[in-house]
């Protein structure tokens, strides 16, 4: 780690870097920008913009489960929850008895209800209450290298069903068609992004991690021509507003993820504008 901080000090000579907890805010930031950059582009081309929020929200039953668990740290709850959620949303999702937004808003309720009656019994939801907004300053060196670990894996992941899983987000038919095993497809790929939503709700908060995995992937998407295109302008965008907002946040004193959100805002209208200009 002492290397990478000697780096950014070199790089970026500003007053910020010279504390420890924003050297590591950055360095997870540009860990999980291009993270939900690779996942982000998948959800929003198979209509699941909502399904990251679901996830966000059933953390509070994740850590529910934990503390009835006696479990000290609930990121394992919160992990097997996560993907137990996304599972069932996918194979629910796949019988068609209603849209993919109405059954992901349903879950996302439940599971959200479950927690806070949990968590908010004899008065003890304010312990809890951080998860909402979040916070990256908090990132530890340990989480850091779970986070890149979890990075190369899905890289590696995406690699090899990257082809397949846009086949089926184009047409499912078509994909059963070519062979393509689409709900084991759908399966894998459901269960990275709960393990990405997991592991970084506590910094990225359950009221801006939808934002900050969907909307780089939305901006990307009104001027990408082609699908490279779009997956490297998404993580271009993810990691500006990442680092922008990280920064901004630091001198105006405002909440990191939020910021970080406002600035993948203004991207997504000033790509929608080019958009609207090139029509």
């Amino acid at each position: 780690m002492e290397f990478i901080y000697k780096i950014f000090e070199i790089l970026l000579p500003f007053d910020f870097i010279t504390y420890d907890f924003m050297k590591n805010a950055l360095l997870g930031t540009i860990i999980v920008s291009p993270l939900f950059a690779f996942l982000g582009t998948m959800a929003v081309n198979n209509k699941m913009a909502f399904f990251s929020d679901a996830l966000g929200h059933s953390a509070f039953t994740g850590i529910a489960l934990g503390v009835l668990l006696g479990l000290k740290n609930p990121l394992i709850s919160m992990l097997v929850f996560g993907i137990f959620l996304s599972l069932i949303i996918t194979k629910v999702k796949s019988i068609n008895t209603a849209s993919t937004d109405t059954i992901i808003s349903v879950f996302s309720s439940l599971s959200m209800a479950i927690g806070i009656v949990i968590l908010s019994k004899n008065g003890g939801f304010s312990k809890y209450s951080s998860y909402l907004i979040g916070d990256i300053l908090t990132v530890t060196p340990r989480e850091i290298l779970i986070i890149f670990v979890v990075l190369i894996f899905t890289i590696a992941i995406w690699y090899k069903i990257y082809n397949k899983l846009l086949i089926i987000s184009i047409n499912t038919s078509l994909a059963s068609s070519r062979s393509i095993k689409t709900v084991l497809i759908e399966n894998i790929f459901v269960i990275l992004v709960a393990i990405a939503v997991m592991l970084s709700i506590k910094w990225i908060g359950i009221l801006t991690i939808n934002s900050m995995l969907i909307l780089p992937s939305a901006s990307a998407r009104n001027i990408s021509r082609n699908s490279r295109s779009y997956l490297l302008t998404t993580i271009v965008i993810s990691l500006i507003s990442g680092i922008l907002g990280l920064i901004l946040s630091y001198y105006m004193d405002t909440s990191a993820s939020a910021t970080m959100v406002l600035i993948s805002s203004i991207f997504f209208f000033l790509t929608l504008a080019i958009r609207k200009i090139r029509a």
